[in-house]
């Protein structure tokens, strides 16, 4: 790949998922963008550039942001936000909404689904469904191909070994050969759709719980800014959005601040600043 190539690269995947693909990532995107041109039949990264160029072939376009997305996940990944969700922040959410009885939690960048799964585990667990609750969980991802293994719930045993408390594995999957799936309840629990975050999801709705996680760090600073101020504008007043451990709003948007008392967690800065109304919004 030449240089004009990269440069070309560069920009059409900042245009179109947000990436901010550094200089020193042409090996990157020349190792994840081969498997693409062998499987388009395509003889080189710069024929796959020039098909890009064209516009022609919205498919094929499609599938080089894919390739180059990072998908890394797994069940409970970093574990003490899932933690933070079963002891503090959804029995506060519902006692805020013990009228309306309905709580909506999206995880934004899902991937093949085990986040939106963990999600699901505890909301069970905490006995919400039994109760007469209605909990929304929605997945989305940018990757058609990791919305439909998430919708499927069929998982390697290395996948299910990585994070996944036992009990979780013997309560929620039935295992067939070296895959697992996750029962029809837990994946009846979840919807999960194609969205690319930098276009317009205001149509979403409202959302008590979001998770965004290791995806800003992808971002440069103004696709980062955008992004949280449209994540802030479907979070309730009262709500909580959780980042990745490496992430933060602060320098990035005023909408948004750090809870100070959650590591991960971000509060809408007018609830953060009168705390005896926080959670008792909706």
């Amino acid at each position: 790949m030449t240089e004009a190539e990269f440069a070309f690269l560069r920009a059409f995947l900042k245009q179109r998922s947000g990436l901010d693909l550094g200089p020193e990532k042409r090996y990157l995107a020349e190792s994840r963008l081969r498997p693409l041109c062998r499987d388009a039949g395509l003889g080189s990264l710069g024929e796959l550039v020039r098909k890009l160029r064209s516009g022609e072939d919205r498919g094929l376009a499609d599938a080089a942001v894919v390739a180059m997305a990072t998908h890394e996940t797994m069940f409970f990944r970093d574990r003490t936000p899932f933690e933070t969700l079963r002891t503090d922040i959804l029995p506060r959410l519902v006692e805020a909404r013990s009228e309306l009885r309905r709580l909506r939690i999206w995880s934004a960048a899902a991937s093949t689904g085990q986040e939106a799964y963990s999600v699901a585990m505890i909301v069970q667990e905490m006995g919400l469904p039994a109760a007469g609750w209605t909990i929304e969980i929605l997945g989305t991802d940018i990757s058609p191909s990791a919305v439909e293994r998430a919708r499927a719930g069929t998982y390697s045993t290395f996948e299910v070994q990585r994070g996944l408390p036992v009990r979780h594995l013997l309560d929620h999957f039935s295992q067939a050969g070296t895959d697992w799936t996750i029962s029809p309840a837990l994946r009846s629990a979840v919807e999960f759709r194609v969205l690319n975050l930098l276009r317009d999801f205001g149509g979403l709705g409202t959302f008590d719980v979001i998770l965004c996680r290791n995806l800003a760090i992808y971002l440069d600073a103004p696709t980062k800014t955008a992004l949280f101020e449209r994540l802030a504008r479907v979070l309730a007043p009262d709500g909580a959005l959780c980042l990745g451990t490496s992430e933060t709003v602060l320098g990035y948007t005023r909408t948004l601040v750090a809870d100070p008392e959650r590591r991960g967690f971000f509060l809408h800065a007018t609830a953060a600043a009168q705390p005896e109304r926080a959670y008792l919004a909706g």
